[in-house]
Parts: structure tokens; C-alpha cells; sequence
């Protein structure tokens, strides 16, 4: 058996199916379909029972036994063993091979031109197609492999910030949340306007600001105004005649609710002493019934001492004599009531001097109410004058801060621009002084700025417009082993009047600061490339060197960084424009 051909390289695990159906360019022929996954032959295994399969899906099938060959049970000529996939049982068609990778070819992603045989497709075009539709593996929106990029930096609603303030990683769907939490996120104080107090030092600033507006402290009484504290005094001193009709009123309530109080006290302790003299009334009533009236003829107890002569006195028959411990417990049970009748009458009094205490009070402070009401009500209006004239102020504020702001903003765009444009050339011939040069690395290496594109130049004033790209820990093939460097085309004012595509020999430098041996690449551009078309975004795709210069070169010490800085040069050929 003839040796098998080496594997494409994007096949080499055998882990794909057939080539879809739509890349064929010519009439598809059913020898070229796989019997399994019924696309286009690849890499194509001849059964025992004369039927092709891809080869991933013959060691698909048979990966987990043997299994009757669908296609013979189609055709009814099934038969056995011969129709009984396994392993061993089938061998590479090389020659269905070179026929199927010879067959004409075109890519079927949209807007895209590639032609070829099947063979170039999967060597060089499956899975790399600018045109490809892709989802984004954060947020899973379907976007074309050439815009992966500018989608994951730019546009991906899940991708990864850095907080200009504090520095730390958030996705930027969280940017307000984590806006609210940032310790370092400017803030404004309310009363003095300081602007850019980090949040994490706003409560010290409050603490000691003497334009922060803090309540009255004769809020518990009722005063509701915030004032200043540098002021409080003033208004303690403005204000003390309401500040003394708030405290009157709070007296006055706490008058009423004694009032409440007092008269039901005073009722209960009149119910119950009339209760204790009743009952005391009754108990003598019965003490004098049960020791009965005096007995007509019977003499008193001093006449029966002045005469001892008399005869003894005689009880009517119906009268029973009280026992003395009956009595006794009787003067006892009088006494306690006439005491508990005396407690309570000094309680009663107790009580009616403390109220005539609170109307003597309520009195004073009734005449000083009526002195200061007419100063009270000139103040009340002096108040509403003032506060209509703060919140016409307070209006007029922030209206100017919102002009202010609207102005920072045009300021700090303005800057950009002018920093733009001093670094702005015409002449082909760009200098990218990049500064910071480990801390960016560590930045690229890290994953949160992997790329940086350089300020845009021009071949002249009304030229092509272009930039640089860097990736500082490489990209592509050069990633974590070279700096990477690219080109880009930008969208400018003038493309109209340009020819397209772009076709000038581009020079791209890292310059030796000792001026001795510069790090040089040069390329014209592919003119088919929609790299170098006229722009119909902002910028094309970039283009250039991934193995621009190796990183080994840049470690240790070295010519190529001065002072954690490294300059880059570009140069245009301007010849023919």
C-alpha cells in the first residue's frame, strides 16, 4: 500500500467533517460525498463495501463498535460481513483524495473573493477568512473574524476596562456600578465646589469644610434649615425668636400631654377618696347599730359610778353582746382607711400645686410669645424673601456649573486634538516616542492593553492618512516572543481625491539610541488586500510585521530603550504621488 500523503495542516488530528457543499464551484457529483456526514470528501477512507467516508466520521462511527454501513442498507446491498464497518476494515483513498482537493473552489462567506482548489482552501483559507461570522466568545454576538478585534477592544459589551481612577478591572456593562463604589472617583462638595476629592477622602473633606451644610441644631425642636457651618452662629443669633417659638410650642405640647394626664389622676384619686368616706361612714353606722341605742331608763355609766346602790341595768332580750376581738379588728380596719384617706388628700394637693406650677410657666411664656410675634412674623417674611433669593442663586449655579462642564469637555477635546496635531507630520516621515515602556509591557503582558495605536500622519496635507500599531508582547505568531508591528491606513478628509489602493513602499525602524544598528523591516503593500482599499471605517485592518524584532533583544541592558523609553520610525515612500 502506497505511503499516505501528509496531513494539511488543519486537519492534522483528523478532527473535521467533510467540506460544506457550498464551496464546490462546479457541479457537486455524488462520488464526492461522504456516505456519513453526506459533504465533501476530506481526507476520504474506502470501506470494504466500496463506500467512501470522511475520516473523522469513519472513526466516528466506528469508535464505538462496528456498525452496519447505512449506505449498502440504502442501496439493498447490505451483506455480511462485507457491509460491517470496524476498525481495520478500511484504508485512505489517495487517488478520491487528489481528485476532491483538485476540484474547483470559492469561499462562502459573504462579500468575500477567494478562488481556488479544495487543497488551498484548507490550507490556506478555512478558518481564516476575513469574512468568517463568528461569535464573540464573551458576549456570543455573531461578528466577522476581521472585525474581532475592533469588536473585542471597542463595541463587546463584556469586555474588560481598566478604571482610569483606581486602576482595577471591571466589564464595562458594570462601569456605573462600579462608578458608584470607586474609592478614587472624583467627586464635588456641596458646599465649597471643590471638584476631583476622591470618594475615599470625601467624608474628611466634609468634616472640616466651612462652606458644608449642616443641620440647625434645633432641628429636634423643629427647625428644618441647613445652614453653613462657618454661618451657624449668625443664624442661631437671626433666628432665635423663631428658635424660641419652636421650643414654646414643644413646651406647650408637653403641657397638653400633662393636662391629659392630670385631671384623669385627679378624678380617680376624688372617686376614691368619696369611696373610702362612704365606707368609713357605713363602718360606723354599723359599729353604732350593733352596739344599739342607750335603753330608756338605764342609767349612764357616770351615774352608775355615783351611785353604787342602783340596780344593775338589764339588755333587751334581742340584743347579743359583740365579742371585744370583733371590735377590735374593726378600729383597726377604721384606722388604715382614715390613713389611706390622708395619704391620698396629700397627694390630691401635691398634684394641684404642680399644675398651678405648669400654668404659671405657660403664663410667662404666653407673654413672651405675644412680645416677640410681631418680630417673628417680619422675620418669616425676611426668610421667604431669603429663600426665594438662594434658590434663584442656587438655579443660576448650576446652570454656570453645567456650562462650565460642557466647557471642560470642549477644552479637554480641544487638547487632544492640539496634542494630535503637534504630533501630526506631512511628509511621509513619522517618530513615535513611546515613554513608560515596562510598565506598558507589563500592561500587554497582562492582557489589558494589548495594543496601541500611535498618532495619525500623513504623506502630505491633504494626503493619505495613517498610524502605527504595537503589540508590546507581540500578536499573531510573534505573540510572547516579538514585538509586533503594523500599519494602518485611516479614513481621511481627502480620499476622494487619492488613488486607491494604497501602493507605496512603507519602512518601518526601532531606532538604536546610540545610532549604531536600527532594528529595519520594510514591504510594499499586497494590493489586494482590503488592508490597503480606501477606507470605509475609521481604519482598514492593520498590516505589517508580527516578527517585527525579538523581545530577547529588548531585555538586559540595551541600546534600543533609554530612560524606560524606545522610539519608532516609519517612512513612506512618497515616490509617484
Amino acid at each position: 500500500m502506497a505511503a499516505q500523503e501528509p496531513s494539511p495542516p488543519s486537519s492534522i488530528e483528523n478532527n473535521k467533517p467533510g467540506f460544506p457543499k457550498k464551496i464546490l464551484a462546479i457541479k457537486l457529483e455524488d462520488k464526492h460525498l461522504c456516505n456519513c456526514c453526506q459533504n465533501i470528501l476530506r481526507r476520504p477512507f474506502q470501506a470494504q463495501c466500496g463506500h467512501r467516508f470522511c475520516s473523522y466520521c469513519f472513526n466516528r462511527t466506528v469508535g464505538s463498535g462496528p456498525q452496519k454501513c447505512n449506505a449498502c442498507i440504502k442501496e439493498d446491498i447490505f451483506e455480511e460481513p462485507t457491509s460491517i464497518l470496524k476498525p481495520g476494515c478500511a484504508f485512505p483513498d489517495n487517488a478520491a483524495r487528489r481528485e476532491v482537493e483538485n476540484l474547483p473552489a470559492v469561499c462562502f462567506n459573504e462579500g468575500c473573493s477567494w478562488k481556488g482548489s479544495i487543497k488551498d482552501y484548507e490550507l490556506s483559507h478555512e478558518g481564516k477568512c476575513e469574512f468568517m461570522i463568528l461569535p464573540c466568545p464573551l458576549c456570543k454576538e455573531l461578528i466577522r473574524l476581521n472585525e474581532q478585534e475592533r469588536h473585542n477592544e471597542r463595541e463587546c459589551p463584556e469586555r474588560t476596562l481598566n478604571c482610569k481612577y483606581c486602576k482595577e478591572p471591571f466589564h464595562f456593562k458594570n462601569i456605573k456600578a462600579h462608578d458608584e463604589i470607586c474609592p478614587k472617583y472624583p467627586m464635588i462638595c456641596e458646599g465649597c465646589a471643590k471638584k476631583k476629592i476622591p470618594r475615599e477622602k470625601y467624608v474628611d473633606h466634609i468634616k472640616f469644610c466651612s462652606k458644608f451644610r449642616t443641620p440647625c441644631r434645633y432641628h429636634v425642636v423643629g427647625c428644618d434649615i441647613s445652614v453653613e457651618k462657618e454661618k451657624i452662629h449668625d443664624h442661631e443669633r437671626v433666628c432665635a425668636h423663631e428658635h424660641l417659638n419652636l421650643l414654646l410650642h414643644y413646651i406647650m405640647s408637653m403641657k397638653v400631654c400633662l393636662e391629659g394626664l392630670q385631671p384623669q389622676s385627679l378624678e380617680l384619686a376624688g372617686h376614691k377618696a368619696q369611696e373610702l368616706h362612704q365606707a368609713l361612714r357605713d363602718l360606723e353606722t354599723r359599729v353604732s347599730q350593733l352596739n344599739g341605742p342607750p335603753v330608756q331608763g338605764v342609767p349612764s355609766s357616770s351615774s352608775s359610778s355615783s351611785s353604787s346602790s342602783a340596780p344593775p341595768t338589764t339588755l333587751p332580750t334581742s340584743f347579743t353582746p359583740l365579742p371585744s376581738s370583733v371590735g377590735a379588728a374593726l378600729e383597726l380596719q377604721l384606722h388604715s382607711e382614715k390613713t389611706k384617706v390622708a395619704d391620698l388628700g396629700r397627694r390630691c394637693q401635691e398634684l394641684e400645686v404642680k399644675a398651678g406650677t405648669f400654668e404659671d410657666v405657660v403664663c410667662v411664656l404666653n407673654r413672651e410669645v405675644e412680645r416677640f410675634a410681631t418680630t417673628m412674623e417680619a422675620s418669616n417674611r425676611q426668610h421667604r424673601l431669603d429663600q426665594d433669593k438662594i434658590e434663584a442663586l442656587s438655579n443660576k449655579v448650576r446652570q454656570l456649573e453645567r456650562q462650565v462642564g460642557v466647557k471642560d469637555l470642549t477644552v479637554a477635546e480641544m487638547e487632544g486634538r492640539l496634542r494630535e496635531m503637534s504630533a501630526t507630520t506631512f511628509d511621509g516621515v513619522f517618530i513615535w516616542r513611546i515613554a513608560d515602556f515596562s510598565k506598558k509591557r507589563q500592561d500587554a503582558i497582562a492582557g489589558r492593553a494589548p495594543a496601541m495605536f500611535s498618532p495619525a500622519f500623513y504623506t502630505s496635507k491633504y494626503g493619505y492618512r495613517m498610524c502605527l500599531r504595537i503589540y508590546l508582547n507581540g500578536d499573531g505568531t510573534g505573540r510572547g516572543t516579538h514585538l509586533s508591528l503594523f500599519f494602518v491606513v485611516m479614513r481621511g478628509l481627502s480620499d476622494a481625491l487619492l488613488k486607491w489602493p494604497f501602493n507605496q513602499k512603507v519602512t518601518l525602524m526601532l531606532l538604536d539610541q546610540s545610532n549604531r544598528e536600527h532594528i529595519i523591516d520594510a514591504f510594499r503593500p499586497d494590493v489586494t488586500s482590503s488592508s490597503f482599499q480606501r477606507p470605509v471605517s475609521e481604519m482598514n485592518i492593520a498590516s505589517g510585521c508580527p516578527l517585527f524584532c525579538p523581545l530577547s533583544k529588548l531585555e538586559g541592558k540595551n541600546s534600543y530603550i533609554r530612560d524606560d523609553t524606545i522610539f519608532i520610525k516609519v517612512i513612506v515612500d512618497l515616490t509617484g504621488l
